[in-house]
């Protein structure tokens, strides 16, 4: 994708805002000091929100642009009658050009050299130490003050991005500043919304700092999903329709033990709109389907010892014929026959795939497998499953997650859908869909199986799989904060979900 679809909000990495900032400054003729004084003030806000008590607000700057803002920022509490503490992680003499400039502004006592004691008694701090053009680990007094800072525990601002946060990835390469909210300039970056810096970023406010629009940047190729417009993409049944027409969706699942998989994935597929849904389960367990998917259809399958076999594949491709979409893996267990009828199954289908659970883990290590499907596929793994996707440890999935999404989209010639708070939509040209959030309601077990019947009635009803992947996720998310307004974040299981999602429309 060349540009960013209208349903998202594009957040512009580091290099962008560079590119918009020297274009404000010189094409537009703003001066960046007038730039700074509005972050600062914008900034200073923030904190008087937020500071609580008449304890001192401690403000540790840098000796770049960020430590400029927190200058400016200094100026204005002090202004308002605020007592200020100014600590600094680099002598002021330092400082060069506008952030300079605002430090020579400064009315009342001198910035100090930062030490950790100076916190003790504030009510609050802000974090202006490090700014979106820094990357990698923190070095020096500035990884001693981010230390310090998360040490002491009270309320921290962040200045434009959590120091030791990388504002275009949100990855964090040491320690990273845990800030209660983080007021950004301009406009939000990448790495507040995507973990683990969104972690450490708490409440995001963007701050107008008077840059028009039209800045010659490249576009955006990572943007956040605005509900609205994406779930409006989704076509809504008609008068005429027939069940049919509201969306044909194929569950092949299920193995002994494992049969509420497919069952959560066939309901919530309905719950979102699907007209007609048969579940492909094994044929010694059919009894047990029938019985718990009253408005279901079932197909009964060869299996072995209650796993699908390979011998399954064709009376399924055979229901893809009336077209829709197949939801393949749920509660397909780790046998050998059900692998090897997961990946046949994939490989020949010719609808749009969601493979999801064991389906992913049939493919490990092979994700090049599945690009050569000429029908959309999407995927839909947690970071373990990415991880095994990808032959790498889920930990280093969990510390690089826009790259590694990204890649493995790359690989499988498909849409990737990265779960968590912060879950990630990538498609292979490299464009990435962030989700603002969800509920902790949704850390339950059987949630991921109604999300890939979601994002399934979707696709069943023909909308773009990129478009369809992110309003899934958006109705899925939006299911699981109206199931915990009724049961509670602790009390929802996955049921409660799939009856929340005609609400959450």
């Amino acid at each position: 994708m060349s540009a960013l679809p209208d349903w998202l909000s594009g957040l512009p990495d580091a290099q962008r805002m560079r590119d918009t900032d020297a274009w404000a400054i010189g094409e537009q003729g703003i001066p960046g000091i007038e730039l700074m004084e509005r972050a600062g003030a914008g900034l200073a806000a923030l904190a008087a929100d937020l500071a609580v008590g008449d304890g001192p607000i401690a403000i540790v700057c840098g000796k770049g642009n960020n430590g400029g803002d927190g200058y400016v920022a200094a100026r204005h509490l002090r202004e308002a009658g605020r007592d200020v503490r100014v600590l600094t992680t680099a002598p002021v003499e330092e400082l060069e050009g506008d952030a300079a400039a605002n430090a020579e502004r400064l009315p009342g006592d001198r910035p100090e050299a930062f030490a950790p004691a100076a916190l003790e008694d504030a009510a609050l701090a802000i974090d202006a130490i490090l700014g979106t053009g820094s990357s990698g680990a923190p070095r020096g007094a500035a990884a001693e003050a981010i230390a310090a800072l998360n040490d002491w525990g009270g309320p921290v601002v962040a200045c434009d991005v959590p120091s030791g946060a990388d504002a275009s990835t949100g990855e964090v390469a040491a320690a990273a500043v845990h800030a209660v909210a983080t007021a950004t300039f301009a406009a939000a970056k990448p790495g507040l919304w995507i973990n683990p810096g969104k972690a450490h970023a708490g409440a995001v406010r963007v701050i107008d700092i008077g840059i028009p629009a039209g800045a010659p940047a490249a576009p955006a190729d990572v943007g956040l999903i605005h509900d609205a417009s994406v779930l409006a993409l989704v076509p809504r049944r008609r008068p005429g329709w027939t069940k049919f027409d509201s969306g044909h969706v194929l569950v092949a699942g299920g193995a002994r033990g494992l049969s509420g998989a497919p069952c959560l994935a066939a309901e919530a597929a309905q719950r979102a709109g699907a007209g007609y849904v048969t579940a492909c389960v094994p044929a010694s367990l059919e009894t047990i389907f029938e019985v718990r998917l009253l408005e279901v259809m079932t197909r009964g399958l060869p299996d072995r010892d209650g796993a699908h076999t390979e011998d399954g594949v064709d009376a399924v491709l055979e229901l893809a014929e009336r077209g829709g979409a197949l939801v393949a893996g749920p509660g397909v267990g780790k046998s050998d026959g059900a692998a090897a009828f997961v990946r046949r199954l994939v490989r020949e289908a010719d609808v749009p795939v969601l493979l999801d659970a064991d389906g992913l883990n049939a493919h490990a290590g092979d994700l090049a497998a599945l690009a050569p499907r000429t029908a959309p596929t999407v995927l839909t793994p947690h970071e373990g499953e990415l991880g095994r996707l990808l032959g790498i440890d889920s930990a280093a999935v969990k510390a690089r997650r826009l790259h590694h999404v990204r890649a493995a989209a790359r690989a499988a010639d498909a849409i990737v859908v990265l779960k968590g708070d912060d879950t990630l939509v990538a498609e292979p040209g490299g464009t990435v869909a962030v989700s603002p959030g969800a509920s902790a309601a949704l850390a339950t077990a059987g949630t991921g199986d109604v999300l890939s019947g979601v994002i399934a009635a979707i696709l069943a009803r023909g909308v773009d799989p990129f478009a369809a992947a992110c309003a899934g996720v958006r109705l899925h998310a939006r299911a699981g904060v109206h199931a915990a307004g009724e049961r509670g974040v602790d009390g929802v299981i996955a049921r409660d979900v799939i009856e929340a999602l005609p609400d959450a429309w």
